[in-house]
Order: C-alpha cells, then sequence, then structure tokens
C-alpha cells in the first residue's frame, strides 16, 4: 500500500510540476513579449482556463501525497513523506491566499476590462508563482525520493 499510495502521489504531483513550470518559464514569458492587448487577451484566457482546472488538481496532490505520508508512518526516513506533504499544504495555502486574488481578477480581464496597473499585476502574480513553483518543486524532490528510495 505504501509503494502504490507514493506512486500514485508521484504521478500526480510531477505533471503539476512541470505544468506549472511551463507557466512561469514558457507561457508568461511568452506572454510578456506579445503586443499588451495580445499580452492580455493571453494571460486571460490562461488563468481562466487554469484556474479552473489547478484547484483539483492541487487537492488530488495533497490529498495522495498526506495518504502516501500516513501509510508511511513508521518506516525508516517516513519523515521525508511528511515534509512533502507540509510544503504542499504550503504552496495550496499560499494559492488560495495570494494567487487566486489575482488570478481571479486577471480572469476576468477579458469581460469586465483591463485595468491601469494590469502590469504591476501580472508581476506580483509572476513573482508570487515562482515562489510556489520553488515551494512544489521541493515537495516534488522530497516525495520522488521517499518514494524511489
Amino acid at each position: 500500500m505504501e509503494q502504490l499510495s507514493g506512486m500514485i502521489a508521484v504521478f500526480l504531483v510531477g505533471p503539476m510540476v512541470g505544468v506549472e513550470l511551463s507557466v512561469g518559464l514558457v507561457v508568461n514569458p511568452a506572454a510578456g513579449k506579445l503586443p499588451a492587448e495580445a499580452a492580455v487577451q493571453l494571460r486571460s484566457t490562461t488563468a481562466g482556463s487554469l484556474g479552473r482546472i489547478m484547484p483539483f488538481w492541487y487537492a488530488a496532490s495533497l490529498i495522495a501525497t498526506m495518504i502516501w505520508a500516513t501509510v508511511s508512518w513508521g518506516q525508516p526516513n517516513a519523515w521525508v513523506a511528511g515534509v512533502s506533504a507540509v510544503l504542499l499544504g504550503i504552496s495550496v495555502a499560499m494559492s488560495i491566499a495570494l494567487l487566486v486574488p489575482i488570478n481571479k481578477r486577471v480572469a476576468s480581464w477579458l469581460t469586465a476590462g483591463v485595468p491601469a496597473d494590469w502590469k504591476q499585476q501580472v508581476l506580483q502574480w509572476d513573482r508570487l508563482h515562482y515562489a510556489r513553483v520553488g515551494i512544489i518543486l521541493a515537495a516534488f524532490a522530497a516525495l520522488a525520493w521517499g518514494v524511489f528510495r
């Protein structure tokens, strides 16, 4: 059960990290090189799409990692399962408190209009996103190390 739950967690967290890395390293930098209208459209569209998918993905990843941590309890190096779960929990809390409010505003720009400070808002989101990516990358590293040790 420990190995199966760990593999499920890896299967969920690994691709999630990949998606978040691609957003931070490919999609948003590409948007920054577009004319303002196209950049706003790309940011708003991806904010809406990912804003519908990622909450479920983060929740499933956290739950799977918590299950793995629970069934690993008492095993050698089980602490790494707890570290991974705690880091994912921090990323979820950070997302809800800091990133989701900005993301909701960005997603509304196509229908509600673009505010004058839109560039500052996306820069703030990007900085927070990079911090979150670092956290989930560390969680994934701990997870993979623990599962494949």
